[in-house]
């Protein structure tokens, strides 16, 4: 059995020793110092030797923990400018009015969150004060991610320096009036002040860093140098258990993104109760962060434990700091001075001799209040530690009580989250603790009054003031007046109009000939952003590697494998294509970052982000949500799209409902082009939309899907005709009657009219020959490209009804006067088609891929699923067999004569 005690073997061991004499001497004097000073004292100077050799650049295992201290020693922090009396003033104005704000509208029963601002007031407001960039100066600005459940501390301080009033404040989650403020960080329900959505837990880090990362592309790339703008992201102990929260730290650190900062707040509580109960959270994120690569600033400490580290001589208060549990630390801020002198002191005598030195309120005053997340000048140490850090992102470790200065109700209680209100008397011991005036006859009725020292306060002059230093209001979101980009040259969409001839074209790979060229126009080109999860060329995209570049910091440091192939793997520092690797949730955030471009930085950018679509709505769409919320444009493609077009890949690799998800997404408008020239329609459409002249009350703030598939298929040429463009963009178009397909039916022939979407409409042609050739009647083929945009159509038109208003919705117009019953056909769940079966006044039925995909050739899935071309004829004669239209045999002949 291997002795736990014994030096174990490491890679060093594996190199010849060149000097055994110099190595045994120096594991003596580790010896000695052990048995002579104790291990502790070894421990000690052993780390400091690893931080040494670490500082000197000598190859070594980073250190990934270091002791439950501040990382920055009081006698190396800078003085705090300003005027720190006056920033404590305005802190405890917004400390009050978030409070205010939350109660009174418990009164309405909307809710709201207290603890969280509380805890981290002044991780907020030194930010204000000293380091967040406004967007009135130079550059872009910073971009701030607030922590979600803190949201009330900022209406607050908006409050205080005028932006917003107390009828907004007493709106607070209640927005239907008009007038009403979100609960959380919402850009789309209040687009003057929140830049960024981030109360999806785990969502808001995730896009921190890409938003950083992005940042380097638009200098990289020459399109803007926005070097001077730092990304501040801020986030709960708890919510860094979420995957996303550090799925890409280490892209960060390989990137050196210098421009970014975490800033935690570990108040040690998540929902509903500790965080890391039996474990420090605090130590758990240093050693993941460190192995990341980050830079780790930890500020745990107030100034008040200055005295009791001073007295530390032994080291044993460290050592009593480093093993105690979170939960345990909650417990002490709740307990009396009596319990911790016991609990925590009595552990180690030199602890003992220690407390003796320390009066109950020095003991309580440490271990009730002082924490570094509550003092403003070690926070500013930290921040300017972070800015001042090259080479690799940093993070800030800020230990803080969660609902400090909100009594001994709230303050490190498990159930804070829930606690919603504070009583009167309540208030009044806060308003003395914060030494505001606030007079008792100001409560009126019981309801709590706002605070507010007045518009030419010395408060309000002195945050305004320094707001106007760093260069406006912050958080702030501007939608700058850019000019509408220019439409690309009509050639490129234009030359799908003739079709493939005798070529067969998947339309995943008729979108991407789109692209090459849109990509090329000397006007736009270069605002384009192609983003690929590492499946380029699963889509055909290998040819924009050497022409576009894949973008990288270092360029390209190596000589590619394919150097001497035409399309060789390329990347470049100004490169365009964003390939990701195997990441959906980093490639949306990048997707995200530029599809704010135009708001975040003033600079219109077109991303589009192709992925499988089984693997992008599934996975990451609560991204998609955020997109919406935060106003994101440009163009999902969901490639290798529908339920049976997949051959061989099986039930995990068939989708077969993105559809579905991406019409609960109401920025989102879903298109299923079933041809090349409907793509470069809905291209086209997309570009005037999102970013040329919008039309009188359109909403600019969306952004398109398209599903493409990788069935090489004829495709075919547009049809002549008025219309065909609008009956494209809004959802629907006649493909082709029977007798303009050349079938020429019989007069008194059956007729039933066939809608069909993507790859669907190719069986539902097939079926119309089919139904002419063998069983006399006569089909009309309709192209839905987007089920979706035709039941939003339909659903406006109800609403206009019930405000008095006559509308007919756009699917009965364009169905109106066909004749027979109508079978609408995906390659997805039937679900899809269904959407609008309530607003079509003929006969309805549908057929789709409902259940689990499976492994086989398309032609067996389709048979498998009843989606194919036979299916649809069967279903066809059976809907007109109960019209009485044609014999019932017919079903049953059909049927067996297909082998269904």
């Amino acid at each position: 059995m291997t002795d736990p005690n014994a030096i174990q073997p490491s890679a060093l061991d594996q190199l010849p020793d060149r000097d055994p004499e110099e190595t045994a001497e120096w594991q003596a004097s580790l010896d000695a110092v052990a048995q002579q000073a104790g291990p502790h004292r070894a421990a000690y100077l052993m780390r400091r030797t690893l931080e040494r050799a670490e500082a000197g650049g000598i190859a070594l295992p980073k250190l990934l923990e270091t002791d439950y201290v501040n990382t920055i020693p009081t006698s190396a922090e800078p003085g705090l400018p300003g005027d720190p009396e006056m920033e404590a003033r305005i802190t405890a104005w917004n400390r009050w009015n978030a409070a205010a704000m939350v109660t009174r509208g418990a009164k309405h029963g909307v809710g709201g969150h207290i603890a969280t601002f509380a805890s981290a007031a002044w991780l907020y407001e030194t930010g204000f004060n000293h380091f967040f960039k406004g967007k009135e100066g130079d550059g872009s600005g910073d971009q701030l991610y607030i922590q979600g459940h803190a949201s009330p501390g900022i209406y607050a301080r908006a409050f205080l320096d005028g932006r917003l009033t107390e009828a907004h404040l007493d709106n607070f989650r209640q927005e239907a009036g008009g007038n009403g403020l979100p609960s959380y960080p919402h850009p789309r329900r209040l687009p003057w002040l929140w830049e960024f959505p981030t109360v999806s837990m785990g969502l808001g880090p995730l896009s921190a860093i890409y938003q950083a990362r992005f940042n380097r592309y638009l200098t990289n790339r020459g399109i803007k140098d926005v070097s001077a703008s730092h990304v501040w992201a801020f986030l709960g102990d708890g919510e860094m258990d979420e995957p996303e929260s550090t799925a890409a730290l280490a892209l960060a650190s390989r990137e050196g993104l210098d421009n970014l900062t975490f800033v935690i707040n570990c108040n040690l509580q998540r929902l509903d109760g500790p965080v890391r109960a039996n474990f420090k959270i605090v130590q758990e994120l240093e050693a993941q962060f460190r192995g990341a690569g980050w830079n780790v600033v930890k500020t745990l400490w107030g100034s008040a434990w200055d005295e009791l580290f001073a007295l530390d001589t032994t080291g044993a208060l460290v050592r009593r700091l480093r093993e105690v549990p979170d939960a345990q630390v909650q417990t002490y801020q709740t307990r009396d001075a009596a319990y911790i002198r016991q609990d925590f002191f009595g552990k180690d005598p030199a602890l003992v001799e220690l407390a003796k030195l320390l009066s109950d309120d020095k003991i309580l005053e440490c271990f009730h209040l002082s924490r570094g997340g509550h003092e403003a000048r070690k926070v500013y140490a930290a921040y300017k530690a972070a800015v001042g850090h090259k080479g690799a992102p940093t993070v800030i470790l800020a230990q803080t009580v969660k609902g400090h200065t909100l009594g001994e109700g709230f303050a490190s209680k498990n159930a804070n989250h829930q606690m919603k209100k504070l009583s009167v008397d309540e208030f009044k011991t806060m308003r003395d603790l914060l030494e505001l005036p606030i007079k008792d006859s100001d409560f009126v009725d019981g309801v709590v009054p706002y605070g507010h020292p007045g518009a030419d306060s010395p408060e309000v002059r002195y945050l305004q003031e320094r707001r106007a230093a760093l260069g406006g209001p912050a958080p702030a979101r501007r939608t700058h007046a850019l000019a509408p980009l220019p439409a690309p040259a009509e050639k490129a969409f234009a030359s799908f109009d003739k079709g493939s001839g005798s070529q067969n074209v998947a339309t995943t790979m008729a979108f991407v000939r789109l692209v090459k060229d849109l990509v090329r126009d000397k006007e736009t080109g270069r605002r384009w952003v192609p983003i690929v999860p590492d499946e380029a060329r699963t889509f055909g995209m290998e040819s924009l590697f050497p022409s576009l570049g894949i973008y990288s910091p270092k360029g390209q440091t190596y000589e590619p494998v394919d150097r001497d192939q035409l399309m060789y793997y390329k990347e470049a520092k100004n490169g365009q294509i964003l390939n990701e690797g195997i990441t959906e949730a980093g490639s949306m955030a990048d997707f995200i970052a530029a599809s704010s471009s135009y708001a975040t930085h003033g600079e219109a950018m077109i991303p589009f982000y192709i992925f499988y679509s089984m693997f992008g709505w599934q996975r990451t769409a609560d991204q998609m949500w955020q997109l919406g919320d935060q106003l994101g444009r440009g163009f999902l493609v969901g490639a290798t799209a529908g339920r049976t077009t997949l051959t061989g890949e099986g039930l995990q690799h068939a989708d077969g409902h993105s559809p579905v998800i991406a019409a609960t997404n109401p920025a989102a408008l879903s298109y299923d082009p079933a041809f090349a020239y409907e793509i470069a329609v809905i291209v086209r459409e997309g570009l005037r939309r999102m970013y040329g002249e919008a039309k009188p009350g359109e909403d600019q703030n969306v952004f398109f899907y398209l599903t493409v598939y990788n069935e090489p298929l004829p495709q075919p040429a547009k049809p002549q005709g008025l219309g065909i463009d609008e009956g494209i963009v809004k959802g629907l178009y006649r493909f082709s009657t029977a007798e303009s397909a050349g079938l020429s039916p019989a007069a008194n022939a059956a007729r039933i009219q066939l809608l069909g979407s993507g790859t669907a409409i190719h069986w539902a042609v097939e079926a119309q020959r089919l139904l002419a050739e063998e069983w006399g009647v006569a089909a009309d083929v309709w192209s839905a490209t987007s089920w979706t945009e035709l039941r939003r159509d339909a659903m406006e038109a109800d609403a206009a009804l019930l405000r008095g208003e006559e509308r007919v919705p756009y699917v009965r117009q364009a169905l109106q006067g066909a004749e027979g019953p109508v079978l609408a056909v995906s390659d997805y769940m039937r679900q899809v088609p269904d959407q609008i079966a309530q607003w079509v006044e003929q006969d309805y039925s549908s057929l789709g891929a409902d259940g689990f995909g499976l492994s086989d050739t398309r032609d067996a899935a389709r048979r498998h699923f009843g989606v194919d071309a036979e299916s649809i004829v069967v279903a066809a004669l059976a809907q007109l067999a109960r019209r009485g239209e044609v014999k019932a045999t017919a079903v049953k002949e059909a049927r067996e004569k297909y082998g269904l």
